[in-house]
């Protein structure tokens, strides 16, 4: 008997959906009797796709992890989910190795019907960012995977981490989770922040930990790398509220803390030359607490920008 092939891979599609599907609702999903929807499965099996049976009052098929990727079926809205997914990761520096998603947008692009290939096509090449393309360091995709499952499991790694002084060092940590952030991966542990860029070997180890991990991960990762300690302190009084002065101020930047009518910015800074700029684009009062040298930049900017305005 010739097996609708249509039929099939619709079968596919509604399993890929995840959970286990009832035989009964796949018969009337497909248009066909519970007998077809069985053929159906068994012909998924024959073609090593790991389908998998369920027994019992709620029984039905599922699909079970492979020791290979079945074929993967998609909508016309979840291809393009897709294929967008990809490029704007690639573009914020998230996704590891550059070149692999590069070949899977290939890859799905080869494989979509024809008007649809042609419509997403249309769409990345008409499509623009007003963010330019971020440059960083390829993440190793095994890298961040193995620190993503030390943290789901509480597990601690053991890891060789390259500083910005270029000093390698073997340490043990306890991962909380990964987050993203200005184009770099970062590792959250319960006392410091790494840079995943920077791990150049990570090992699962058997010991576990009890704590969990902080609820507000971004939160932590944001205040550790305010407080990095680089060659000068910075300490500010302005007029207004956290959230006014924060809507001025680049995420993970600096600390800012409330006071009475005012709050106070504390960050650190390799260099000064910079900061008198992004205090005035704050277009508020301010009080320099240190460095004293600051203050001295501050007046020399204001008195430029007076030369400047007066032609």
């Amino acid at each position: 008997m010739t097996r609708p092939t249509s039929r099939v891979l619709a079968l596919l599609e509604l399993l890929q959906g995840g959970g286990t599907r009832r035989v009964g609702d796949l018969a009337e999903r497909l248009g066909v009797d519970e007998r077809t929807v069985r053929r159906y499965a068994e012909h998924l099996v024959e073609l090593d796709i790991p389908v998998r049976s369920v027994r019992g009052r709620y029984g039905g098929y599922r699909l079970a992890p492979g020791y290979r990727m079945p074929p993967l079926m998609l909508t016309d809205d979840e291809a393009v989910a897709v294929a967008l997914g990809l490029v704007v990761g690639r573009r914020a520096g998230l996704v590891p190795e550059s070149h692999a998603s590069e070949s899977a947008l290939a890859k799905l692009r080869r494989v979509l019907p024809t008007r649809l290939a042609d419509r997403l096509g249309a769409l990345l090449a008409t499509s623009s960012f007003t963010a330019p393309p971020r440059s960083t360091t390829a993440v190793d995709t095994d890298l961040l995977l193995t620190i993503a499952e030390a943290a789901r499991d509480r597990r601690t790694v053991e890891i060789t981490y390259v500083d910005r002084r270029s000093i390698s060092t073997t340490r043990t940590i306890a991962p909380d989770g990964v987050v993203g952030h200005a184009g770099h991966w970062y590792v959250a542990t319960h006392d410091r922040t790494f840079r995943l860029d920077r791990i150049t070997s990570a090992s699962l180890l058997a010991a576990t930990i009890s704590e969990p991990a902080p609820a507000d991960l971004p939160s932590t990762v944001l205040r550790s790398l305010a407080t990095a300690p680089w060659a000068h302190k910075i300490s500010v009084r302005v007029q207004g509220s956290v959230d006014d002065v924060q809507r001025k101020l680049p995420l993970g930047l600096a600390l800012i803390t409330p006071l009475d009518a005012e709050v106070r910015v504390e960050f650190w800074a390799e260099r000064l030359d910079w900061v008198p700029a992004l205090l005035a684009g704050l277009d508020r009062p301010f009080v320099v607490e240190e460095p004293l040298e600051l203050r001295r930049l501050v007046a020399e900017l204001g008195a430029r920008l007076v030369d400047w305005a007066d032609g």
